[in-house]
């Protein structure tokens, strides 16, 4: 019941955004009753928490399974960049977006946003360091994966107004290419 109601919660995100995701509207999508919905999670911001909380945690394995997909050799740094160009312009993209904008006016969502939110950055940056091969002990390498995550970021942020998809390919194709030619040298095993 409980992951029903996360996953109702995610959803609703998606569909409405934080201001139109009601704990009732939660409680009709998962399935379940009113008096059940309060009894794990008494308020709204007690049922979003949670929700942040699997949401980190369910974008954590995507991205994980993700990059075990992605090919070796010559391709790899453009598969790279595409995979984090999908992955930050998914629905689960869309649903921690819109509680990052809810967090920067509710003290109470910032402050489990927040510390989860800066997880999921690390850890994004740590998977996409040894999905490049990159040696973060050169200069500038560090600069440019969060670089990369930076650019996937906004070009997923721009995808929630309108489907921009073939410009976001053309960007990353470009990108890749500059990745290519910078972190050719500054390369560790893979």
């Amino acid at each position: 019941m409980r992951a029903r109601l996360l996953e109702a919660t995610v959803e609703l995100l998606v569909e409405r955004g934080f201001a139109g995701t009601s704990t009732t509207l939660v409680s009709e999508r998962a399935g379940v009753s009113r008096g059940a919905q309060l009894h794990h999670f008494p308020t709204k911001n007690d049922l979003v928490v949670a929700a942040v909380e699997h949401l980190t945690e369910r974008r954590g394995a995507e991205l994980a399974a993700a990059v075990a997909e992605l090919p070796a050799g010559g391709r790899r740094t453009r598969a790279v960049v595409e995979m984090l160009g999908d992955h930050f312009s998914s629905p689960v993209f869309a649903a921690a977006l819109e509680l990052w904008v809810a967090a920067r006016t509710d003290a109470e969502l910032l402050a489990a946003v927040g510390p989860l939110e800066q997880r999921v950055g690390r850890e994004a940056h740590r998977m996409t360091v040894a999905a490049l091969g990159a040696d973060e002990s050169r200069p500038g390498v560090r600069e440019l994966v969060q670089a990369t995550l930076d650019l996937v970021r906004g070009l997923g942020l721009a995808s929630t107004i309108t489907d921009d998809s073939a410009r976001r390919r053309r960007i990353l194709r470009e990108w890749a290419d500059v990745l290519d030619k910078e972190l050719a040298p500054c390369r560790s095993p893979r």
